[in-house]
C-alpha cells in the first residue's frame, strides 16, 4: 500500500515538472510564432489552441496552459515551447496516424462488429494512434471473452509502423477453447431435490444438444436468468421469504471447467389468508375485486400477485390514468405462516398521448405500424386501445419482437408519449414441401413470397409447383390499405395443369387459367368480410396410356377415371377419345369472413383464429355451390406448453340441375391435412383405376400439443410436438358402387405422432412422423384398394 502511494506521488511530481518549463522566463511582448514538427495537423489548429497570438504577453503559466490544451487535442505525443528572443518556438511531436485495425483468429465475435465498437472510441482508420485506448480495448476483447467461457483467450496487440508516420494495428487473438460447466449444485435446499431446481435452469452440466443449446458454456447474464427462474419457482409455491444468499463460480486450475454454487434459504411456506383492497380505487372497488386471482386458502404464488397489480394498473389504464400505481404489501403472520395482502392503488393523474414514435422498423414503413394503431395521438391514454394496437402490429407478422411503453413528457404531467419498438424479421420466405413414402416416392413443391414488399406492408407471392403431376405458376398481390379506411385488394393470376399423382391412374390431364380480385371490408377490430369475383377456364385432355384392369369379368383398358370422362361427356375408345365440353368457362363469386384474435402470427400461444368463405359459381357452364370452415384455438397450458387444435368442415354441391365440376372437389392427405397419409389420396376414388376423386363434404381435425424441444436450453423456437389427426373427404353413393366401397372410402381416417417445430430464417419449418392409426387395408374381395400411407414428412411455412 505505501509502495503504490509513493508511485502515485512520483508520477504526479513529473507529470507536473513536465508541464513547465524548465528555466523560469520573465514576461514578454510575442513578436512571433514558429510552428515545428508538424506534418498532418493544420497550422490553424495549434495556433487556436495555445491561445497566444502576436502581441501577446508571454509568461510560464500561459505557456504551460497551452501545453496542456495541445495535449488534450489527443493528437501529439510531445510537446515543447521554446523561446528565442522575443519569438516563441512551438514543437510537436505528432501520433502517428492509424492506417488499418484488423482482428486475426476472432471467430468468436463478428470482425465488422468489432472493428465498429473501436470506431465509436476513436481507434479506427484516420484517427491519431492513442496507446492508450488499444491497450483498453484489448483488456475489454478478453473481457468479451471470458463472456463468452473462453477463459483461455489470448489478446496480443501489434503496431506496425508505416511510411508517412502511419501505423497498422492488429490484434491476434488465440480463443482456445471454451470453458465448460462441469457441476451445478443447490445449496440449503429442503422442499425440493436438488435434480429438480437444476431442470429449470438453462445453463448446465450440458445434455447430447450442447452443441447447438451452448447450455454448458457460462454465461453471467444467463446464470441471472436462471437465478431469476429460481426465485420464482420458489416464490409461486408460498415460500415468501425465500433469499439467494449467495453464489460461487469456480473454475479449475486448467481454466477449462467451471463449478457453480448457490446458496438459498427457503424460509417458510406461507398460505393466503386473504386480500384486502386500500387506496383510491375511484369508486369501482367491486370491480378490481373482480380481476384479483389470488385465492384464499391457497400457497402465496407471486405469478398471481403480479398479474393482479398488472390486471389492476392496466385496468386503470382504461379509464387514462396512465400513471397508476399499485403495490401489494404483505402482512405476515409468522405465527401461522399466514399472509394477508393488502394491494395499495393510486390512480394519480390522468394523461393523454402526446406523440406516438416509433424505432426498430429499418425496412417498415413508419405508416405500415402506425395504421395499425387504435390509440391515437392527441387522445385520452386508453390501455385497452394500445394493448389492441400491439396485437394488431404484432398480427403482422413482420416482427418477431413487439413493445410499446409508456414514457414521461418533462414539465407536463397529464402528458404521455408512446415508445413503440419492433425487431423486425425477414418478410421474405421460400416455402417447401416434401414427402417420403413407402413407395419411394419423393413429393416436392416450393414457393416464393414476401409480405412486406419494399416495406409497404403489401404481399407479393409467386408459388410454382415443378411437380409431373401438379404443374402450377400463381400470382399473388396484396394491399392490406387499398383505401385509407382498410379495405384490403388482392389480385391473382393462375395456371395450372393437374395430372394423376399415381401413374396407375392414367395419364389424363387438367388445365386451369385464370384470374381474380377479392376486396376485404374490416368490420370491427378483429373481423373481415371479403367480397371478391373471378374468371376461369379448364381444358380437359382424355389419358392416351393406362392399364388393363379386370371390370366385370373381362379386362378394360382404362387411362381416364369414369368421373372425368362423364363429366366432360366424353366417347369414343382410347387413344380416340374426344370430350364435347374439353373446354369449360366459370365465373366464381366469393364471399368470406375471417375472425383473428391470436397473440402472434408466427408463434401464437393464445387466441383464435376463424374463417369462412362461400365460392358460388355464377357463370352459365359452371354453376355450383362450395363453402368451407375453419376455426383454428391456441390454449396456453403454461408458459412452455400451448395446446392447439384445428377444425376445417366442408360442403360443396351442383346448383339447379347442373352437374357439379369435379375438379372443384375437396381432397384431404398428407401436409397440413391429415398426416401419415399421401397427399390428396384419401377419399372416394375412381373404382377402376383407383385413383383420387375428392368429394364434396370435408371434416378433418387436428390437435397438437407442443413442449420445448429436450436439451434446448432457452431457444423457445426449437420445440417438439405429438399430434392427432382424423377425418376425411366424403361424396355421394353412385350407382356403380357396392356397400362394402362405399363405406371403405366414407370411414373416418387417423393418425397420430410425433414432430419438431423450428422458426428456420426460411420460415417455421416442421418435421413430422406419423402412423396411421384408422386406415383401410387392401381387400381384394371387394375390390377395395389399400390407402396410400406416408410416414415422414416435412414442411416449411405452415400450422397444421
Amino acid at each position: 500500500m505505501h509502495l503504490t502511494k509513493s508511485l502515485a506521488a512520483a508520477a504526479a511530481l513529473l507529470a507536473s515538472l513536465a508541464s513547465i518549463p524548465a528555466w523560469a522566463t520573465d514576461p514578454f511582448t510575442v513578436k512571433d510564432i514558429r510552428l515545428e514538427g508538424l506534418q498532418r495537423v493544420e497550422p490553424g489548429t495549434v495556433f487556436a489552441t495555445i491561445g497566444l497570438k502576436p502581441g501577446d504577453t508571454y509568461s510560464d503559466e500561459r505557456g504551460s496552459n497551452a501545453i496542456r490544451e495541445l495535449f488534450k487535442l489527443g493528437l501529439f505525443k510531445d510537446v515543447r515551447i521554446d523561446v528565442n528572443g522575443n519569438v516563441l518556438v512551438v514543437a510537436v511531436q505528432e501520433r502517428p496516424t492509424v492506417a488499418d485495425v484488423d482482428f486475426v483468429g476472432a471467430k468468436e465475435f463478428d470482425k465488422a462488429a468489432l472493428q465498429k465498437a473501436l470506431r465509436e472510441i476513436g481507434l479506427a482508420d484516420g484517427q491519431a494512434y492513442d496507446k492508450a485506448l488499444a491497450d483498453r480495448a484489448e483488456q475489454e476483447l478478453k473481457r468479451q471473452y471470458i463472456g463468452r467461457s473462453l477463459y483461455n483467450a489470448q489478446v496480443v496487440t501489434t503496431v506496425t509502423p508505416l511510411e508517412n508516420n502511419r501505423v497498422n494495428l492488429t490484434f491476434t487473438v488465440t480463443e482456445g477453447e471454451p470453458a465448460r460447466i462441469k457441476e451445478v449444485h443447490v445449496v440449503g435446499n429442503k422442499a425440493f431435490s436438488e435434480s429438480t431446481l437444476l431442470d429449470l435452469f438453462d445453463q448446465d452440466s450440458g445434455g447430447w444438444l450442447a452443441w447447438y443449446t451452448k447450455s454448458n458454456q457460462y454465461s453471467r447474464t444467463r446464470f441471472n436468468g436462471d437465478l431469476e427462474t429460481l426465485r420464482s419457482y420458489y416464490i409461486t409455491r408460498g415460500y415468501l421469504e425465500f433469499r439467494i444468499d449467495s453464489t460461487q463460480v469456480a473454475i479449475s486450475p486448467d481454466r477449462q471447467t467451471l463449478t457453480l454454487t448457490i446458496n438459498i434459504s427457503e424460509g417458510e411456506k406461507f398460505v393466503v389468508a386473504g386480500v384486502k383492497l386500500a387506496g383510491d380505487y375511484m369508486g369501482r372497488d367491486d370491480e378490481f375485486r373482480t380481476l384479483v386471482t389470488i385465492r384464499p386458502g391457497a400457497p402465496y404464488n407471486g405469478e398471481a400477485v403480479a398479474a393482479t397489480t398488472k390486471a389492476f394498473t392496466d385496468y386503470f389504464g382504461t379509464f387514462g390514468y396512465a400513471f397508476a400505481r399499485v403495490k401489494a404489501e404483505p402482512e405476515i403472520d409468522r405465527l401461522n405462516n399466514r399472509v394477508t395482502l393488502v394491494l395499495k392503488a393510486e390512480a394519480s393523474r390522468r394523461a393523454y398521448v402526446r406523440r406516438i414514435d416509433i424505432g426498430g422498423n429499418a425496412r417498415t414503413r413508419d405508416e405500415v405500424i402506425r395504421r395499425e394503431f387504435r390509440q391515437y395521438e392527441g387522445a385520452w391514454y386508453d390501455g385497452n386501445k394500445i394493448r389492441a394496437s400491439r396485437d394488431r402490429i404484432d398480427r403482422l407478422g413482420f416482427f418477431t419482437d413487439v413493445n410499446v411503453d409508456t414514457v414521461d413528457v418533462p414539465g407536463s404531467p397529464d402528458q404521455v408519449d408512446l415508445a413503440v419498438n419492433v425487431t423486425e424479421k425477414p418478410t421474405g420466405s421460400l416455402q417447401l414441401g416434401a414427402g417420403y413414402s413407402s413407395t419411394d416416392k419423393v413429393s416436392l413443391s416450393f414457393g416464393i413470397t414476401q409480405e412486406n414488399v419494399f416495406g409497404t406492408g403489401n404481399y407479393l407471392g409467386l408459388n410454382v409447383n415443378t411437380s409431373s403431376y401438379n404443374r402450377t405458376i400463381s400470382l399473388t398481390a396484396t394491399d392490406p390499405y387499398f383505401t385509407r379506411d382498410g379495405i384490403s385488394r388482392t389480385l391473382n393470376v393462375f395456371h395450372t395443369t393437374t395430372r394423376p399423382y399415381y401413374e396407375a391412374d392414367g395419364n389424363y390431364k387438367l388445365a386451369s387459367d385464370g384470374g381474380s380480385v377479392r376486396f376485404g371490408f374490416p368490420v370491427g377490430e378483429q373481423d373481415t368480410v371479403y367480397l371478391g369475383i373471378g374468371v376461369e377456364r379448364y381444358s380437359f385432355t382424355p389419358g392416351t396410356n393406362g392399364t388393363y384392369t379386370l371390370v366385370d369379368g373381362s379386362y378394360v383398358y382404362t387411362a381416364t377415371p369414369q368421373a372425368y370422362l362423364e363429366y366432360f361427356k366424353c366417347t369414343g375408345t382410347v387413344p380416340s377419345v374426344s370430350c364435347a365440353n374439353s373446354s369449360i368457362v366459370g365465373i366464381p363469386a366469393t364471399l368470406g369472413w375471417s375472425r383473428d384474435d391470436r397473440d402472434s402470427a408466427l408463434v401464437p400461444t393464445r387466441g383464435v383464429l376463424q374463417s369462412a368463405n362461400l365460392e358460388v359459381g355464377v357463370g352459365s357452364e359452371l354453376r355450383y355451390m362450395k363453402s368451407n370452415y375453419q376455426y383454428q384455438q391456441y390454449f396456453p397450458l403454461s408458459k412452455q406448453y400451448t395446446l392447439a387444435v384445428n377444425g376445417q368442415l366442408g360442403y360443396a354441391r351442383a346448383l339447379g340441375n347442373s352437374t357439379y365440376p369435379i375438379f372443384k372437389n375437396f381432397y384431404a392427405g398428407g401436409l397440413g391435412s391429415i398426416r401419415g397419409f399421401e397427399q390428396n389420396s384419401l377419399g372416394p376414388t375412381d373404382a377402376v383405376t383407383g385413383g383420387a376423386l375428392g368429394g364434396t363434404r370435408k371434416a378433418i381435425f387436428n390437435m397438437e400439443f407442443s413442449t420445448p424441444f429436450p436439451g434446448a436450453g432457452n431457444d423457445k423456437t426449437l420445440r417438439m410436438y405429438t399430434f392427432l389427426d382424423a377425418g376425411n373427404v366424403f361424396t355421394d353413393r353412385t350407382a356403380s358402387m357396392t356397400d362394402a366401397q362405399w363405406k371403405a372410402q366414407n370411414r373416418l381416417r387417423a393418425s397420430a405422432g410425433i414432430g419438431i417445430s423450428w422458426i428456420s430464417p426460411l420460415g417455421p419449418l416442421r418435421l413430422a412422423y406419423a402412423v396411421p392409426l384408422l386406415y383401410q387395408k387392401e381387400d381384394t374381395a371387394n375390390s377395395i384398394a389399400a390407402d396410400r400411407t406416408q410416414r415422414f414428412q416435412f414442411q416449411i411455412g405452415t400450422s397444421f
